[in-house]
């Protein structure tokens, strides 16, 4: 009976999981023939999406090539660039501002206008990818046939480039007397962005304080250590080896004393003689001198 009582209940409860879990596979079938059905509508939808995002970079992109055919340098004109801060050098330091000359020479006979002039930094590998676009200049500065004009710019690399190489690309838009418009790339090769070389800021400043504390503190404790040990050296010196006292001649009037106790006392110790005061030196002396 008490077998009974005990496996009963448990093919019971048995029964009841296996209808539970056969109940919940069917379930999850049902569940996923509609999932399949609503990604097969989200995939038309997509496809839409697709079409429409490749139809509009198609038209950027002939629109791009389109005006990069349009816009090329004139034969008649000729633009170089200089670096004044830093010189001579294409490794600009990060955080500080970046200033370059550009120089515009009209070799034709017609009247040029420089209109603006474009700053930006790109992807070393691919130039069409731009990482930042610094502001655009404007001039609209008018150079006559056979002059030269020259035009400032500067702009300051962000900090966070530091250690790592950039495209730098510089163009110059400039148009003639017709309204055509042209470009010249001044500037468009590889330059390295550094960090600038400081004196002193405040945290090597700090730095080397704190070093310094840390140096003094280390001194004053070895020079306790130093004292403390000294100390317990001249104290174990001091309890272990007597100290002598030196015969000290003091004036000592013995008059008082009497005659048999220095007597006695110089009986008792014969190695040693009594210290005589200036009275007994001086009646010796005079008893001595009578008898001569």
């Amino acid at each position: 009976m008490l077998l009974l009582l005990l496996v009963l209940p448990c093919t019971v409860m048995i029964f009841d999981n296996d209808k539970v879990a056969v109940y919940a596979q069917e379930g999850d079938s049902v569940e996923g023939e509609d999932d399949e059905d609503t990604v097969v509508e989200n995939e038309d939808v997509g496809d839409d999406a697709d079409q429409a995002v490749t139809e509009k970079e198609k038209e950027e992109e002939e629109e791009s090539t389109e005006e990069e055919q349009q816009l090329k340098p004139s034969p008649d004109a000729d633009a170089v660039m200089l670096f004044t801060k830093p010189v001579g050098t294409t490794d600009l330091p990060a955080g500080q501002t970046i200033r370059f000359l550009v120089g515009f020479t009209n070799k034709g006979e017609k009247t040029f206008t420089v209109q603006s002039l474009e700053c930006s930094f790109r992807y070393p590998q691919d130039y069409n990818f731009f990482i930042q676009n610094y502001t655009t200049a404007q001039y609209n500065q008018e150079v006559s046939s056979r002059k030269q004009a020259t035009f400032e710019y500067g702009f300051t690399p962000n900090e966070g480039f530091a250690g790592r190489p950039f495209g730098l690309s510089i163009l110059l838009n400039y148009k003639d007397e017709e309204g055509n418009s042209f470009m010249s790339a001044v500037f468009n090769e590889t330059v390295n962005i550094v960090e600038p070389d400081e004196g002193l800021d405040g945290e090597t400043f700090f730095l080397y304080v704190f070093l310094a504390a840390i140096a003094v503190l280390l001194l004053v404790g070895a020079q306790q250590v130093l004292a403390s040990f000294g100390k317990k050296h001249r104290s174990k010196k001091s309890h272990h080896q007597p100290v002598e006292m030196g015969t000290q001649n003091t004036d000592v009037d013995y008059d008082w004393i009497p005659k048999e106790t220095l007597e006695r006392d110089l009986n008792r110790s014969p190695g040693r003689s009594p210290k005589q005061s200036p009275r007994q030196r001086k009646s010796k002396r005079t008893a001595g001198s009578g008898e001569e």
